[in-house]
């Protein structure tokens, strides 16, 4: 534990499961160099944004972050790193909010910069085993794990590979070391994140995603496995079979983008929907209880109206447990960003509402259709309402379930048999170990 007169640092995340596991790395680093990560905002003598830049939506919230914590903290040492920071570093330093911007090239040195931009401050190291700290939530549940990062597919319409770099993966026996330092801290289930999971191992002799799934597997004795996202040419047999093992949780996101083959050629992507297809396919006949969720982009430019119902007809067959629909949004720097055929925000707008309305009827959908099964669920949160305790959790399979019971549930994994679906929650019963 930090010393209590210890600098207080606050990090707000954005974006993705990635950002999620650099700012739990981050924290990490704070508080061996002295400094107490705190989950509250007020009083913080150091308010991080860690940013998001993948849409301009996500860099206006970005800016509004940064405000709202110089509105909330007047004293406070007020950073900004992340994709964001990376990409308009300049922009942000002349924000009046913001003390100190570091882009992801310099978040291994962030602790020290910060440290020198505070000489005043009296920090004492820690020295121990610990080597990541969760931070992601007020529990100890689930961790982030960065397997990889960068991308070297550069997609037209990403910016990614802009503020993340090249393709490079973390040595295979170090992640290890690391699960079991999870393992021993509580965690029952670890996300792998990563910006291009598929690709893990390229640069590390006899590495691979199959690979390392089957030392994780056999080396640790972590109770959960999550592989965060995947890409559909980069699923086979071989890495599919894993999934007899119970550990790894059968729930699959592998990004679609566009369903339409003229489209997914202008965007770069390195598969058809002929191609997404089989890949959905196999999933399904090697993981018979898999989820699949997706990602899709609309109105990429060139999109017309019947390219957009071919996405649209892709999505309805396919049926995925959840589909995540995003407006294209130019990213300077990229090259989609100057391609013709731009997209009104009226088309936007429209083919949006068309793309949600399928999505949440596909997510209820889904929600009915395991009603009767029992699944494994790791439990993160209660409240008590009308004098029962409700505890809150996922199960293997990304399904948010809700159930009463008195025992103390926290951070275990216990089975369910799932029996009836109020809005977005899937309710059930739980049943004794």
């Amino acid at each position: 534990m930090a010393a209590r007169n210890a600098p207080t640092v606050f990090i707000e995340t954005h974006g993705c499961k990635l950002n999620q596991a650099d700012t739990q790395e981050l924290a990490t680093r704070f508080v061996k160099s002295g400094y107490r990560v705190t989950h509250e905002r007020e009083g913080a003598d150091v308010y991080i944004v860690n940013t998001c830049t993948v849409t301009h939506v996500a860099d206006g919230k970005a800016r509004q972050a940064l405000r709202a914590a110089r509105r909330r903290q007047p004293s406070a040492l007020v950073v900004a790193t992340g994709c964001y920071a990376q990409r308009n570093s300049k922009g942000l330093l002349q924000m009046p909010e913001v003390d100190l911007v570091v882009g992801n090239k310099g978040k291994d040195t962030l602790v020290e910069s910060i440290t020198t931009t505070m000489p005043k401050v009296k920090l004492v190291p820690k020295v121990y085993d610990q080597t990541l700290i969760n931070i992601n939530s007020g529990h100890k549940a689930r961790a982030m794990l960065k397997i990889q990062e960068g991308c070297d597919q550069v997609c037209a319409y990403c910016i990614v590979p802009k503020v993340r770099g090249r393709e490079r993966s973390v040595p295979p026996e170090i992640l290890v070391k690391q699960i079991e330092t999870l393992v021993r801290e509580g965690h029952r289930e670890v996300v792998l994140t990563g910006t291009q999971l598929g690709s893990y191992g390229f640069d590390i002799p006899g590495a691979s995603l199959t690979a390392l799934l089957t030392r994780i597997l056999e080396e640790t004795d972590l109770p959960r496995l999550r592989v965060s996202s995947i890409q559909p040419q980069e699923l086979n047999e071989n890495l599919l079979s894993l999934w007899n093992n119970s550990r790894l949780c059968p729930h699959f996101h592998i990004p679609l983008q566009s369903g339409s083959e003229k489209i997914l050629q202008q965007m770069r992507r390195k598969y058809t929907p002929q191609r997404y297809k089989q890949s959905v396919a196999k999933v399904r006949d090697l993981v018979p209880n898999a989820a699949i969720t997706t990602d899709v982009i609309i109105g990429f430019p060139g999109e017309t109206d019947d390219l957009f119902e071919e996405s649209r007809l892709l999505c309805e067959e396919t049926s995925f447990a959840n589909l995540h629909v995003f407006p294209y949004s130019s990213r300077p720097g990229t090259s989609a960003a100057y391609f013709a055929g731009a997209i009104s925000n009226e088309a936007k707008r429209v083919r949006m509402k068309v793309m949600l309305d399928l999505a949440r009827k596909q997510a209820q959908q889904y929600r009915y259709s395991i009603l009767g099964t029992t699944r494994p669920v790791l439990w993160e949160k209660m409240v008590e309402e009308n004098g029962s305790q409700i505890w809150s959790g996922l199960t293997d399979s990304y399904i948010r379930v809700a159930t009463k019971n008195d025992l103390p549930l926290r951070n275990q994994i216990t089975p369910i048999v799932l029996e009836h679906v109020e809005g977005e929650i899937v309710w059930g019963s739980t049943i004794s170990n």
